[in-house]
């Protein structure tokens, strides 16, 4: 202990080696300034917790889900506090839903929250086990149908069985859209139920044999003879373009190239 005189006063000052050399006297000082430090983030978080509290949420971008889906999946309670608000775990939350692409936040002091929703598209129509749903283009399932929809490719294949051919049929169907296939037909549907070589696609009742990739030069020779078998009137069996640089019509006997 070290004594610091000060005119007549006399003050003691603990000695730093002492207490390096006795640790035990300084823990009541640690241990006093965290609780004091965790009492003050408590009251401050509870002050905090009573300003600025939500009064307003506004959406937009929102086409598929309503206002009070999107309510329900974040959560917000309308006594809840800006401050304290997390962006991040409302993010979170709405992106669960396989209808949000992707989310922007923005609070607007005293009392409004903007958030702005970009929802995915329904991109085609998956029918496995007897049930139908609307599947983005990553070929998540969006939700399950009870009627269908028209405008859309269908696909008819087990994307837990075999991904791989589900996958390609998901190329195929991108290939149907950009060239607006199915907006010109009464129904498209793709077959990925077996082997890739064997992936097909039924126009409009006729058969299509279209087998693994280079879906859209298989397209455009399809499209290219479509115009001669109309002019034949010939009543088509299948088409098969699984072979480079042809298609075969039957019950045509001939190869048409």
């Amino acid at each position: 202990m070290k004594v610091l005189r000060f005119g007549k006063k006399r003050i003691s000052v603990p000695d730093r080696k002492g207490l390096r050399k006795n640790p035990l006297r300084a823990r009541p000082i640690f241990f006093g300034v965290l609780v004091l430090l965790i009492g003050m983030s408590l009251w401050l978080y509870r002050f905090s917790a009573g300003l600025f509290p939500v009064r307003e949420v506004v959406f937009s971008g929102n086409m598929h889900l309503s206002e009070g889906e999107l309510m329900t999946i974040t959560g917000i309670d309308k006594n809840e506090s800006l401050l304290t608000l997390s962006a991040k775990g409302l993010s979170t939350k709405l992106l669960q839903s396989p209808w949000i692409r992707d989310v922007s936040i923005r609070k607007e002091f005293p009392y409004r929250i903007l958030i702005k929703i970009g929802e995915t598209s329904p991109f085609a129509i998956l029918e496995t086990k007897g049930r139908t749903f609307l599947i983005d283009e990553r070929g998540r399932m969006l939700e399950e149908l009870k009627g269908t929809v028209p405008f859309l490719p269908i696909i008819n294949a087990d994307p837990f069985r075999n991904h791989d051919n589900f996958m390609e049929a998901l190329n195929l169907a991108k290939a149907i859209k950009d060239r607006q296939i199915a907006t010109e037909r009464t129904r498209v549907e793709i077959v990925a139920d077996k082997g890739p070589e064997n992936i097909s696609m039924v126009l409009d009742n006729v058969v299509i044999k279209v087998g693994h990739g280079d879906y859209e030069q298989k397209l455009n020779r399809l499209f290219a003879l479509e115009d001669e078998i109309k002019k034949r009137a010939i009543t088509v069996d299948y088409v098969d373009l699984r072979f480079a640089n042809k298609v075969v019509v039957k019950p045509i006997s001939e190869v048409v190239r």
